[in-house]
């Protein structure tokens, strides 16, 4: 038989010829690194039979698609491991997730990092007895008397959501077997760089009206080396986490009181003024108009907007005067209300509103996590309302936007997606032909690569979403913008055309750090609470060495202060050394130093955050500095 591979070439097989053996008819080597297949677009385990005329990829245990193969294979190895350590657990779901997998338990208790230590040895001797992983095809009835006959009631209930008649795959290894679509790995010796990470609760389905689960937490890789970076990027992930860094920099603090709600100190309110001022001042320099809405509006005009109907669940409500009132969950419907204002030309447009909108969403507090996910944020959002002509320009301008200020928070490595029609919309295949013809252009006249997100553009247009890795390698989506067609129609926003016709404008929806809040805790974990100078929220601190020169170390705090800097000093009573070390521990990027001769000389002595003597300056001399030092990231 004939095998097409991906490349265009082809290898001719005896009939009845596997994956494995189209492998090892390429290559020793090959044969030994291949872990599955996809064969005719569908991910098979090796030993599946070809046919003639079959298009095949072999999928090698170093590739994204052999990783996720190999932390599937490991969730059922963790599965076997803890029901022969835990002979009555039970085993429910166990799917692989970004960085590993995990599996769901029922079981009489909780599971300890104790336990952790006993599967991982037991999932270690499975691994060395190179137990052949088979698929088994199982009637769907017998199948379900198969686990009932176990105990398994959660793997009998899953079955029995199949139709009957069906037929159902099984995957077994030793005497242990689970439901399982496949693939799998050849044999559990493949399976050798893990690690169980951590254990927590989970409901049953998702549902807290359900049984409490006990879920595992794992993580799988190719080789010891890749394992070995990953745990070095958490260890690094955990020391820059922004709710640790809050507390020991003096930044914000969450409380109950609040939930999803943040409590800014004047430190941390400081690096948000910057931030916002920053994005004030590209606003201002790219044509935007910035507006401020209310935060409490009918809640007929969320019905008229369409938001009410979907998401009604997420809105905060209130009620007076035997009104009903939303606390605005987003800004667009109140910015139409500013467009509304007067009648509009086709000269007006396009017309830029920005606002720092407060916006609040009734997030469930299981996912509420520090300041990367909130019940209160608000949004560095605009809307511009523009011609359908003018689409492309204004996607055009914004992209340009969106790298400059990237670029001067530190962030060059950017990821684009640009998401198209969904099956479910609406607006006219006309326009969405336009629509998204305008952003491909846009992002093509600009020469930048950009993947494509089929079908996941909203209800109402495409959109084009930009993602920074960070230092970690993490992916953050924070910038986007989206073609509307149908908010404008629906709240009434019109403007008079060349030949005097009243015209619907097109809306685009867009930002560029997203929510402020979850932008800054990304800058303080890429950091680690290390800001550039700019940034930091106290830029210098004064420290005398002894009494006698407090008075001049507190002059020169004031000077700088005059001259827009934020500094302050330190006069107490304790040794200079006591000082620095403490003023480096809070990240401050500059530490001025002041002694007899210092004050003598009208100079100060200037150490950085990582113990450099930059050098002695005068007063006049350290102002130019801080100012060049400042202005090498404008």
């Amino acid at each position: 038989m004939n095998i097409q591979l991906p490349d265009g070439s082809s290898r001719t097989l005896a009939d009845g010829a596997t994956a494995y053996d189209l492998a090892a008819d390429i290559g020793a080597g090959l044969a030994r690194a291949t872990i599955a297949a996809t064969v005719n677009g569908k991910q098979v385990d090796v030993s599946h039979v070809l046919s003639d005329g079959d298009t095949v990829s072999l999928i090698t245990e170093k590739s994204a698609e052999g990783v996720e193969v190999i932390r599937h294979s490991m969730s059922h190895l963790m599965a076997m491991a803890v029901q022969e350590v835990f002979p009555g657990a039970q085993v429910t779901i166990g799917p692989v997730i970004e960085g590993g997998f995990y599996y769901d338990f029922a079981y009489e208790r909780a599971f300890t990092p104790e336990d952790l230590s006993k599967i991982e040895e037991k999932m270690r001797q499975l691994c060395n007895q190179k137990l052949p992983i088979t698929r088994e095809e199982w009637d769907r009835d017998a199948a379900i008397a198969h686990f009932e006959g176990m105990g398994e009631i959660y793997k009998a209930k899953l079955i029995g959501r199949i139709p009957a008649g069906e037929t159902v795959s099984l995957y077994r290894q030793g005497e242990w077997s689970d439901l399982c679509r496949g693939p799998h790995v050849p044999n559990t010796g493949v399976l050798k760089h893990f690690k169980l990470m951590k254990v927590s609760g989970a409901y049953w389905e998702g549902n807290s009206d359900n049984e409490q689960l006990r879920r595992i937490y794992g993580t799988a890789w190719a080789s010891k080396q890749d394992l070995n970076d990953y745990l070095h990027r958490l260890e690094e992930a955990e020391k820059r986490d922004h709710r640790k860094l809050a507390k020991s920099l003096d930044l914000f603090h969450l409380q109950e009181e609040a939930p999803g709600m943040i409590f800014w100190h004047p430190k941390g309110w400081s690096v948000w003024q910057v931030v916002e001022n920053e994005i004030r001042s590209v606003m201002n320099q790219h044509g935007y108009k910035e507006i401020k809405t209310p935060q409490v509006v009918d809640r007929k005009l969320w019905e008229k907007s369409g938001h009410w109907e979907k998401f009604r669940d997420d809105m905060f409500t209130t009620s007076t005067e035997n009104r009903e009132y939303a606390i605005k969950p987003m800004n667009c419907p109140c910015h139409v209300q500013v467009y509304n204002q007067g009648l509009h030309s086709y000269r007006d447009l396009p017309l830029r509103l920005a606002e720092f909108g407060s916006c609040h969403r009734n997030e469930p507090s299981g996912t509420l996590h520090g300041l990367m996910r909130l019940r209160n944020f608000v949004q560095d959002d605009a809307h511009i309302f523009c011609a359908e002509s003018q689409i492309e320009s204004e996607v055009l301008a914004f992209i340009d936007l969106v790298f400059e200020t990237y670029k001067k928070f530190g962030f060059e490595d950017v990821i684009i997606f640009l998401s198209d029609r969904p099956e479910q919309r609406v607006g006219t295949d006309e326009q969405w032909d336009k629509a998204e013809s305008s952003l491909h252009e846009a992002l093509k006249a600009k020469g930048l690569e950009y993947g494509l997100n089929p079908g996941e553009g909203a209800f109402y247009g495409p959109k084009i979403e930009f993602s920074l890795k960070d230092c970690l390698g993490r992916v953050w989506q924070c910038g986007t913008i989206q073609v509307d067609f149908s908010m404008p129609g629906r709240l009434g926003a019109e403007y008079v055309d060349e030949e005097s016709n009243k015209q619907t404008p097109v809306m685009l929806h867009r930002a560029v750090l997203g929510s402020m809040e979850r932008f800054i805790g990304i800058l303080i974990e890429e950091y680690e609470g290390k800001f550039p100078l700019w940034l930091s929220p106290v830029q210098a601190v004064v420290c005398n060495i002894s009494d006698s020169q407090r008075e001049y170390a507190d002059s020169v705090a004031k000077k700088l202060q005059k001259c827009g800097f934020r500094v302050e000093s330190d006069l107490r009573n304790e040794k200079v050394g006591y000082k620095v070390r403490a003023h480096t521990l809070q990240r401050v990027p500059l530490i001025l130093v002041v002694g007899d001769k210092e004050r003598d000389e009208n100079t100060v002595s200037v150490r950085s955050m990582s113990g450099e003597n930059i050098g002695t300056f005068t007063v006049d001399a350290c102002v130019e500095m801080m100012k060049n030092k400042v202005q090498a990231y404008e």
